[in-house]
């Protein structure tokens, strides 16, 4: 029986390789929390993919870094023999923090899996070799700037592209695309949650451009709005913020408050609460696709394993490595004709390089198992 040893905290800082603007702030580099699970028969790693700040949810690297150190890791030390299936609930007493937990329990499953010589894919019941990939596109400067972005992309072999909006910059940069880049082009736009139903109106003007859909309009916790928005235009809602768990998924489905789910599992609470929004998703008809957090390799490779189950059926934030860093702290993941390959490597299938983790590591902490 393999015995834990102990957990040790890497905080990391990958600078981007431009600005990354969305509706609630900009980002230049990410403060990254990755976590090794150490075992006596090898180890795992996780990647939390809460912020620097509080801006997309109310979690946060410094506090993730805290319930993990004080609250989650006890739990799971006095556990004993952990495995990634009862990670949620030894956690479960714990309110919220679901990006903490997603991080602990994803490193307990890479080191599971990397011991069992079992691919991350594998486990959650992959269907494919690879995936389609996207690209999420910031707030630009300039119209001419954003079109030059876009077409960069498309250039690449990207085939679907997301804008991020907020109010002054919706409809003539959706407008300007099409037309530049014409009405095939699978394009989606994401609010961030900046907008009010009031602003339905101005919502609708949209509609007119084809979207694949737009993603969490409104407020977070608020789904009957967005099913009230859903019936006054014709683009496809679809949530992101909103869904923190399956229990969440399903009363939106319930309410018609979203035709389209962006599963991200760092916000749901890790790869195997995502699994069961995939599946719950697919037995109502609706459609789902991995959203991104500017992950490294680490977060990007398991993101992409999730992405290849059979209800995925729209492409995803799964863009390649060089999207957002120059120098990533894994082998790259590579955009080939438009897809990323599903890894089919042990565990999460990549493992950070230890010259560049070192380049890119500004605290390391070592926590002992009792």
């Amino acid at each position: 029986m393999a015995k834990l040893i102990g957990v040790e905290l890497v905080r990391v800082t990958m600078p981007l390789k431009q600005p990354f603007r969305t509706s609630f702030g900009s980002e230049t580099a990410r403060d990254i929390l990755l976590l090794r699970w150490v075992r006596s028969d090898g180890e795992g790693w996780g990647e939390c993919v809460a912020g620097r700040d509080p801006l997309y949810s109310s979690e946060y690297t410094d506090g993730a870094v805290n319930v993990i150190r004080r609250f989650l890791l006890p739990r799971l030390f006095a556990d004993g023999d952990i495995r990634a299936e009862s990670v949620a609930g030894v956690l479960e007493p714990i309110s919220g923090h679901r990006m903490a937990k997603a991080a602990v329990e994803m490193a307990v499953l890479d080191a599971q899996l990397r011991s069992e010589e079992r691919p991350f894919a594998e486990y959650l019941g992959s269907s494919r070799s690879r995936i389609p990939a996207g690209v999420s596109i910031g707030i630009q400067p300039s119209i001419g700037q954003l079109l030059d972005t876009v077409g960069g992309f498309l250039d690449e072999g990207y085939p679907r592209i997301k804008l991020k909006i907020e109010p002054g910059w919706d409809l003539e940069p959706v407008a300007r695309v099409r037309e530049r880049f014409g009405a095939d082009v699978l394009l989606q736009v994401d609010a961030n949650a900046a907008y009010r139903l009031s602003d339905a109106r101005h919502l609708s003007g949209l509609d007119e451009f084809g979207l694949l859909l737009i993603e969490q309009p409104l407020a977070n916790d608020d789904l009957r709005q967005h099913a009230e928005l859903a019936r006054l235009i014709s683009t496809p809602i679809c949530l992101d913020e909103s869904i923190i768990s399956a229990a969440a998924a399903a009363d939106a489905i319930a309410m018609r408050a979203a035709q389209v789910i962006n599963i991200k599992p760092g916000r749901v609470g890790g790869y195997l609460e995502a699994r069961r929004i995939h599946d719950l998703a697919a037995a109502h008809g609706i459609a789902v696709w991995c959203g991104g957090m500017l992950e490294t390799g680490l977060g990007r490779n398991a993101n992409i394993a999730l992405a290849s189950l059979p209800g995925f059926t729209l492409p995803g934030d799964t863009s390649a490595s060089d999207r957002f860093y120059a120098n990533d702290i894994t082998e790259p993941v590579v955009l080939r004709d438009g897809h990323v390959p599903v890894p089919t490597g042990p565990g999460l299938g990549a493992v950070p390089d230890e010259g560049r983790l070192k380049e890119f590591t500004v605290s390391r902490e070592w926590i002992p198992a009792p």
